[in-house]
Order: structure tokens, then C-alpha cells, then sequence
């Protein structure tokens, strides 16, 4: 058995301080503070006047409130910065394939449009014309729907536009890139959370698109579930439209999405 740390004992105490401003997520009193930490305010004081001179905290000079400090935000952003979004979602995307028997990718955004990182197939691997490394393209496939309807209108009308995907699986040399069409079918992609394809372009095979997005509400990730006609419930309410949105869900949580971070 690996023998634990020694550590400094005073921290760990003041650390629940820490666990209990953060946790609530607001400004907060000392009386207050005190006792979600469970300890007495008198206790508490010294402890969050440590904190304030090195940054982890600040106190609001006309309300009393303790709240986030400079050097905690600071790091916050740091550990978000660094968080792998690929890393983290390739055990969750293993875990899907196989809860649903279905084939999952994982897709980011690369230099060539919708780039497929990682493909996690069921105990029956299905064959479907993808590996890590093909592009999608941006308007006739799932992944390419879901980034198209959730990254920034500029980037997908210059993709468009240049062909940046004409190399993808499924791309249309004669497709719009524009009109009332391609906006009604963006809507749907927004109104659902996920994007789906139908046995098109991949004849036999449904699919559904989740975006994953990071902490400033940016898509990271494009996780995809796809199957057989057969055996591919593509209802929107479906228990595989359910679980591939709680696993999409998931990592962007873990990605910090929806956190309120002030980093200026």
C-alpha cells in the first residue's frame, strides 16, 4: 500500500473554506462561510485573511462577502486550459458504444473541416465507411450538422464557401451552401441538440450528433452515434438520442461548460 503524504494540517482545514466558496458560487459572509465549512467564524477569520493577501480570495469592501480571488481564477483557467477534451472524452465514448451496440466517433474541428479522432465500435463492429483521420463533410453528414449549426456563422460560411470539406465523406460538389433549406435544417440541429442523418449519405445507416462544448461555450468535441437502419432508433426522444446527449452533456460539464468564470 502506497504510504500517504505527510501534509500540512492548518491547509487542509483552511481549504474547506475554499470547498465552500466554491460550492456555493456566489459572494458569501463570514458567518455564513463559517458554517458551511463547520467551523466557528472566529476560526475562519485568520484563515481568509491569509487567503486575501495571496489572491485566492477577496473581500467586497462595502458588502462584507468574501468571494473568488484574482490567483483562484487564475488557476481555474489554467486547469481549464489545459484540460484534454479528447482525453477525457475517450472512455466516455467507449462507454456509450457499448451501453447503446452502436458505433461511436469522436470528431473535432481540424485544418480540412469535421476530422473524426477516434471510432469506438460495439462487440459486432458495424462496416461504415469512416476511420480516425476521415473528414465529414459539413452539410450532408451528422458531424458536419452539429458543428455546422453550433460553431460561429462566419467560420462555416468560409468553410463553405472555399470547400473546405470537399474531401469528406459524403460532400456534394452541387449542394447550396446557402438558403432556406440549410437554415430550416441548422434550426432543427439547435431545436434538438443533436444532428441526425438518415441512411444518407451512407445508404443503411442512421445516425445522431451531439456537440461537446468547452468552458467559454465553444464546440470542442462532435461525438456521433451511428447504426443500421434496422436497428437504429433515430426517433428524436429515442433511448440512443437520450444517452448521447447525457454522454455529450457529461463531458462538457467536465469541460467546465456552464461554469461562471470572470476572466478579466
Amino acid at each position: 500500500m502506497k504510504k500517504e503524504s505527510r501534509g500540512i494540517q492548518s491547509i487542509e482545514v483552511g481549504g474547506e473554506l475554499l470547498r465552500a466558496l466554491a460550492r456555493s458560487g456566489e459572494p458569501m459572509m463570514l458567518r455564513d462561510l463559517a458554517r458551511e465549512a463547520g467551523m466557528a467564524p472566529a476560526k475562519a477569520h485568520p484563515y481568509l485573511a491569509s487567503f486575501s493577501r495571496i489572491g485566492l480570495i477577496e473581500q467586497d469592501e462595502a458588502t462584507g462577502r468574501y468571494e473568488i480571488g484574482a490567483l483562484a481564477l487564475e488557476l481555474g483557467l489554467i486547469s481549464l486550459r489545459r484540460l484534454s477534451g479528447v482525453r477525457i472524452a475517450q472512455p466516455k465514448i467507449a462507454a456509450l458504444a457499448s451501453q447503446i451496440g452502436h458505433a461511436v466517433s469522436l470528431a473535432v474541428w481540424g485544418t480540412h473541416g469535421p476530422t473524426v479522432v477516434q471510432l469506438e465500435e460495439p462487440g459486432q463492429p458495424v462496416h461504415i465507411v469512416m476511420r480516425a483521420g476521415s473528414v465529414m463533410a459539413l452539410l450532408e453528414t451528422a458531424t458536419g450538422r452539429a458543428f455546422a449549426a453550433f460553431l460561429p456563422e462566419k467560420t462555416i460560411n468560409a468553410a463553405l464557401e472555399s470547400g473546405l470539406d470537399r474531401q469528406g465523406v459524403g460532400y456534394n460538389p452541387k449542394r447550396a451552401v446557402k438558403g432556406a433549406k440549410v437554415a430550416e435544417m441548422l434550426t432543427e440541429v439547435r431545436k434538438h441538440g443533436l444532428a441526425r442523418a438518415l441512411g444518407d449519405p451512407l445508404p443503411g445507416v442512421n445516425a445522431f450528433s451531439a456537440p461537446v462544448f468547452d468552458h467559454a461555450g465553444h464546440v470542442a468535441l462532435v461525438i456521433t452515434a451511428m447504426g443500421p437502419e434496422g436497428t437504429f432508433d433515430a426517433r428524436w426522444d429515442s433511448p440512443i438520442a437520450h444517452a448521447l446527449r447525457d454522454c455529450a452533456g457529461g463531458i462538457s460539464k467536465r469541460l467546465g461548460y456552464g461554469m461562471t468564470v470572470a476572466a478579466e
